[in-house]
């Protein structure tokens, strides 16, 4: 139940940006709160986030300029324009479509225009939430994983899970810029001339006439990799801890909602029915003294595998949305932010 305190928020000075920008004020049609507080998963640490939608502005239909998203980063706030929100709702996109699953008590700011949004989401419901929910939930496994290698390897293995991570991330990398195919990069494994390490990886590198900007992009793309293991060394054990059961919190979060989706065609983005679970997993009542999780969990986490597979299989949505009906509306809410 949303309490006056985020009202008060909400029309702080500290807010000001949400009455005083032209792109917002009476522009907004819906205001929410996200992260843990939507969820229902907070505890004393969570930082406060809103996410709203806002209408385009007559010039960004009309004319030549465009507008995508308001971010406020000293407050955590991010407000979608409306054309963009709803490109990422076609997708079953799981960091917006959560907004449409609030209870009523967690909105702050909900227009006619933003109630009209809340009776039609039904349009953006497809299969496509499969993919959208299973493939964010691989990615936050991935982060959880190795999150826990770079904190628990020796550091010979631990340089070979860098070394595999980051080969895979050049592939990928590879793959989407046919430049790089004007010759050849090759990452190894070596004993290290470094004191403080006993095994590096090296690179040797051979192009010709490639751009400056493609070679400095696929460097950064390693670094990014490296840097980001090398991150949690810097972190005290406790927050390391909560990081690590945040994610893995999140991880399950995240196919209870497309199993929802998919088997009950409902977004239920405040978990009130999950809430011990979800909160147990963020306690960490499923990590080990080694900081590796339970077999309890990983039996868990295959269930919910398997059902968000068998939920794709058997779900009576579409699998795609009907572009008709969704360009009907979205029409008829841009003529009213014209006139608005």
């Amino acid at each position: 139940m949303i309490c006056m305190d985020f009202m008060k928020i909400m029309n702080s000075a500290e807010y000001d940006f949400l009455r005083s920008n032209q792109r917002l004020g009476k522009r907004i049609i819906l205001l929410g709160l996200g992260g843990s507080y939507a969820y229902g998963t907070n505890n004393e640490n969570s930082d406060i986030d809103f996410r709203g939608i806002t209408l385009n502005m007559p010039s960004d239909l009309l004319g030549l300029t465009e507008f995508e998203q308001y971010e406020d980063n000293t407050t955590d706030t991010v407000i979608y324009s409306f054309n963009k929100i709803v490109k990422l709702l076609l997708e079953c996109n799981p960091n917006t479509i959560e907004l449409l699953g609030l209870d009523d008590s967690q909105y702050l700011i909900k227009t006619p225009l933003g109630q009209k949004l809340l009776d039609n989401k039904g349009l953006f419901l497809s299969k496509r939430a499969a993919k959208s929910f299973g493939g964010y939930a691989g990615a936050q496994l991935r982060r959880l994983q190795n999150a826990i290698a770079r904190d628990s390897m020796p550091q010979q293995e631990r340089e070979q899970h860098i070394y595999n991570s980051v080969k895979n991330a050049l592939e990928d990398f590879r793959r989407k810029n046919e430049m790089l195919n004007k010759g050849n990069i090759n990452i190894y494994i070596d004993a290290s001339d470094n004191p403080e390490l006993e095994t590096e990886i090296f690179i040797d590198a051979q192009y010709k006439h490639l751009p400056l900007r493609d070679y400095e992009n696929m460097l950064g793309v390693m670094n990014n990799v490296v840097r980001d293991y090398d991150k949690i060394g810097k972190r005290n054990k406790k927050k390391d801890d909560n990081h690590l059961n945040k994610h893995a919190m999140h991880l399950i979060r995240l196919f209870m909602m497309g199993i929802d989706i998919l088997e009950k065609g409902e977004i239920i983005t405040h978990r009130t029915d999950d809430l011990e679970l979800l909160k147990s997993i963020r306690r960490g009542d499923f990590q080990r003294s080694d900081r590796t999780f339970s077999s309890e969990f990983y039996e868990m986490l295959s269930a919910y595998e398997s059902r968000l597979e068998t939920a794709a299989k058997n779900t009576s949505l579409p699998d795609n949305p009907n572009m008709e009906k969704v360009e009907e509306f979205v029409e008829d809410v841009n003529r009213k932010a014209i006139d608005l």
